[in-house]
């Protein structure tokens, strides 16, 4: 298995530089880092007082992966959960915070193992998540990455301007979708028709 700083580090090369994209709610964002997380950790990289754009852009990868470890996969006790998901929750916490338990917590349920949906990892998921692991050994972690492309297609529904990020341009998968297909079996990957096919309502 690879170490979380391994796993952190995917999560930064996916991430990319520095971006200020007016149509992402996460605001100024550096190695997938963003100005809110930046202001909630009170991390001032210039030393004047304020956590602006400007400390944004001073993050270097290093410091992304030391966030990453600490706050989106220690902290939140992902490093509890079976194995074979952890990498895939890890990534979509830092994608999308603790929405990643959440639709862990829904896909529990709904493999009989009722479970709070409160986007909180505490024993009742852990203990839930380690027997859903237990029943389908081989396809838990493709679940999981299903629940987590039908997420992105439903919030890009949702939400116009988000639809960048599921399609792109010309048409294919965005990186939403290639980002939760990262994690699931290439036999479960959309086919080009079918993601056209999902997304042909949108404008």
């Amino acid at each position: 298995m690879k170490t979380v700083q391994q796993i952190a580090q995917e999560i930064v090369a996916r991430e990319g530089g520095f971006v200020d994209d007016p149509d992402d709610p996460g605001g100024a964002t550096n190695h997938g880092v963003t100005i809110h997380t930046l202001r909630r950790l009170g991390i001032d990289l210039d030393r004047d007082g304020a956590v602006t754009a400007a400390d944004v852009r001073r993050l270097t990868a290093a410091q992304a992966v030391e966030i990453y470890v600490e706050h989106y996969y220690r902290r939140p006790g992902i490093a509890a959960l079976p194995e074979a998901i952890q990498a895939s929750v890890f990534d979509m916490y830092v994608n999308a915070g603790s929405n990643a338990v959440r639709l862990l917590q829904r896909l529990l349920s709904k493999m009989g193992q009722d479970t709070a949906v409160d986007g909180v990892i505490g024993p009742q998921t852990i203990r839930n998540a380690h027997r859903a692991a237990q029943m389908a050994p081989d396809h838990f972690a493709d679940a999981y990455g299903i629940e987590r492309r039908n997420y992105y297609y439903a919030l890009a529904d949702a939400r116009p301007a988000s639809r960048k990020y599921a399609r792109r341009r010309d048409g294919g998968k965005g990186g939403w979708i290639t980002r939760a297909e990262a994690f699931i079996s290439t036999r479960f990957h959309l086919s080009d028709a079918e993601h056209r096919e999902r997304v042909a309502a949108w404008a």
